[in-house]
C-alpha cells in the first residue's frame, strides 16, 4: 500500500468537514426566499434552527460513541451519507414541517463529522504528525464557511434556491462513494512510511459511566462548555454587530465576514504544524499541545479592543486574530483528547465535548441577545477575551500532564509492552 494513501484520506476528511460547514450555512442565506414562498414565520425559523441544534448536540455524543466502535471509515461514511441525503431533501420541501424534519436529520448526520474526523486521524497518524493532520482535517470547516456564501448565491441566482441544497448534497453522496472505495489499513504510525504490520487488537469498549467519572473527560467537556459560546457568538452575531453597531451594509458584511474564517482555516493547520515541530525538536507532547494553546489563550485578550476601535477594518482584523487564536486552540485541544484517550475513546470524548458546547450555545444565545438588547456588545467582547485564559488555567491545573489514561491493568501492561 502506498505511503501516500493516508494523505489522500486526510484530503478527503478535509473535504468532508468543508461540506459539513457549507451545508449547514445554505439555509441561513436562502431563508428569505423560503419564507416568502412558504409563509414561514421568524418563530418557526427559530424552531427549525433549534431542531438542528438538538439533534446535532445529541449525535455528537451518540455518533462519537458509535464511531469508537465501528471505526473512522464506516463512521464518516455513515455521517456524511446521512447529512448529504438530508441536505438534498431540503430541495424538495413544500412546507414548514418538511423543513423541520430535514433540518433535524441534517443535525443527526453532521453531529458525527468531527468525532469521525478525529478517529480517522488517530487511526492513520501518530503523535509526531497528529496535530498537523488534525489541523488539516478540521481546517476544511473554515474553508467551507468561507465558500458557502458565494457558492450559495451563485447557484441560487442561476438555478434557484432548491439547487443550493441539492448540489452540495449530491457532492456529499459522491464523496461517500469515493470514501468507501479507499483501501483501509489501521495502525499506521506517524513519522514512518506505511508498512505492513499485524492488525491492532480490537479496542475494549470503556463503559460510558466510567468515562463520565474520569477527571480528564470532565475537564475536556467543561472547557468546551465554556468556550463554544464564544465561537457561536463570533459566528452568529458578528454580521448583526457590524450592521447595527458599525453601520456596515449587508453587502459589505458579505465582503468582510469571510476574512475571519480564512484566518481560522489557516490557523487550524498552522497550530498543528507548530505543535508537531515542537515534538520533532524533542519537546514532550504535553509541552507542545499546551504551549500552542497557551499562546492562543493569550492572543484572545485582544477581544475587548474590538468594541473600542473606530475603524471597521481594524475591528475585522481583530476578529480575524480572535479566529486565528481559536484555530490554534481547537486543533491542539482535539489532538490532546486523542493523545489522552487514543483508540479506546477519542471519538466518544470529542463527541461529549461537542455536545457540551452545543448545549452551552443553545443556553447562552438567548442570554447573549438579552445582553445586547439591554446593554451593548461591549461586555460580550470582554468575556470573549477572558474565557480562553480561564479555560487554559483549568486545563493546566487539572490535567497537569497530557498522557494516555490508564483505565485498567490490562491496558497498562499493553502500554508498557508498546514502550
Amino acid at each position: 500500500m502506498s505511503p501516500k494513501i493516508r494523505w489522500f484520506i486526510l484530503v478527503l476528511v478535509f473535504l468532508a468537514t468543508g461540506l459539513n460547514f457549507l451545508d449547514r450555512q445554505v439555509l441561513s442565506m436562502t431563508i428569505i426566499k423560503i419564507q416568502d414562498e412558504f409563509g414561514i414565520t421568524d418563530v418557526e425559523y427559530g424552531l427549525v434552527n433549534t431542531s438542528f441544534l438538538i439533534s446535532y448536540a445529541l449525535m455528537f455524543t451518540i455518533g462519537g460513541r458509535l464511531i469508537d466502535r465501528i471505526g473512522g471509515k464506516a463512521g464518516l461514511a455513515l455521517s456524511v451519507g446521512v447529512w448529504s441525503v438530508a441536505n438534498s431533501l431540503h430541495g424538495v420541501m413544500t412546507n414548514f414541517y418538511h423543513l423541520l424534519a430535514f433540518r433535524f436529520l441534517l443535525g443527526v448526520g453532521e453531529g458525527g463529522c468531527f468525532p469521525g474526523a478525529a478517529k480517522t486521524v488517530y487511526e492513520w497518524f501518530g503523535k509526531k504528525e497528529r496535530a498537523l493532520a488534525n489541523g488539516i482535517a478540521i481546517g476544511g470547516s473554515a474553508i467551507g464557511a468561507v465558500l458557502a456564501p458565494p457558492i450559495t448565491i451563485l447557484i441560487s441566482s442561476q438555478m434557484g434556491w432548491r439547487w443550493s441544497f441539492a448540489i452540495p448534497g449530491l457532492v456529499g453522496i459522491v464523496w461517500v462513494l469515493v470514501w468507501v472505495l479507499v483501501p483501509w489499513r489501521k495502525k499506521q504510525h506517524a513519522g514512518q512510511e506505511l508498512k505492513e504490520v499485524e492488525p491492532e487488537p480490537k479496542a475494549a469498549a470503556i463503559p460510558f459511566l466510567k468515562l463520565l467519572k474520569n477527571k480528564e473527560v470532565q475537564i475536556f467537556v467543561l472547557v468546551r462548555f465554556l468556550l463554544d459560546p464564544i465561537f457561536y457568538f463570533l459566528m452568529f452575531w458578528v454580521p448583526k454587530y457590524l450592521n447595527q453597531e458599525r453601520g456596515v451594509s449587508f453587502e459589505r458584511v458579505g465582503e468582510l465576514f469571510w476574512i475571519p474564517f480564512l484566518a481560522l482555516g489557516i490557523s487550524n493547520i498552522m497550530g498543528g504544524w507548530v505543535s508537531d515541530r515542537l515534538i520533532a525538536r524533542g519537546h514532550s507532547v504535553n509541552f507542545a499541545r499546551k504551549a500552542v494553546m497557551g499562546v492562543a489563550a493569550f492572543i484572545t485578550l485582544v477581544a475587548p479592543l474590538i468594541a473600542w476601535v473606530s475603524s471597521v477594518e481594524v475591528a475585522i482584523f481583530l476578529m480575524a486574530v480572535m479566529m486565528l487564536a481559536h484555530g490554534l486552540w481547537i486543533t491542539n485541544y482535539i489532538t490532546a483528547i486523542s493523545d489522552v484517550f487514543g483508540r479506546h475513546a477519542t471519538s466518544t470524548v470529542v463527541g461529549l465535548s461537542g455536545t457540551a458546547g452545543a448545549v452551552s450555545g443553545m443556553v447562552m444565545n438567548p442570554l447573549i441577545g438579552m445582553v445586547i438588547q439591554d446593554y451593548s456588545y461591549g461586555p460580550l467582547w470582554v468575556v470573549s477575551g477572558l474565557m480562553y485564559p480561564i479555560a487554559f488555567v483549568l486545563l493546566a491545573v487539572f490535567i497537569p500532564k497530557i498522557k494516555p489514561v490508564v483505565f485498567d491493568l490490562k491496558e497498562k501492561l499493553e502500554r508498557q509492552t508498546a514502550t
